[in-house]
């Protein structure tokens, strides 16, 4: 997928997440600091991140500036409530810079925290690919719990399979 006009990306990407919103509604609001193990990131981490990581690292690179991401901890936003009105704010600052990228600045390279150039559209494209990433991990977590998440296309595989009849 090429991104040459910032605002089919744009259309497409607020779909994208607009399924992570539905699967973190699904989180249990009292389980938004638990982690499946010590060493792993709680849900509260995760949505941090991707408000952190969407806002402070591609929102800055994409303008020529260098990574300002600092982490994920509970002092960026605790409580379900607030972690969440945190992911929606910073979306919303990163939709506003992305909104301003002409197509000429799609195709010109920015600067990965890692020091190496990339075309600002694959950029882009790898910001998407890393929400969806990020995402497989809510589903793991709620399944740890026993909690049910929302299907993301509308039916669940079973349903899929009732639906269809045998495959023969």
């Amino acid at each position: 997928m090429e991104i040459a006009r910032i605002e089919p990306f744009l259309d497409y990407y607020g779909k994208i997440r607009g399924r992570t919103k539905r699967v973190i509604e699904s989180v249990p609001p009292d389980k938004i600091e638990w982690k499946p193990a010590p060493s792993r990131w709680s849900f509260g981490d995760l949505i941090r991140h991707l408000a952190n990581i969407e806002r402070w690292m591609y929102g800055e690179t994409v303008q020529g500036r260098p990574s300002r991401y600092s982490g994920h901890g509970p002092e960026f936003a605790s409580g379900y409530e607030e972690v969440v009105a945190y992911l929606d704010e910073m979306h919303a600052q990163s939709v506003e810079i992305f909104s301003s990228l002409s197509p000429e600045q799609l195709q010109s390279k920015c600067q990965t925290p890692a020091g190496f150039p990339i075309t600002t559209w694959k950029w882009l494209r790898a910001m998407v690919e890393h929400e969806i990433h990020h995402r497989g991990q809510f589903f793991v977590y709620l399944g740890i719990l026993g909690v049910p998440a929302r299907p993301l296309y509308g039916l669940t595989s079973e349903q899929v399979i009732e639906a269809g009849g045998d495959a023969e």
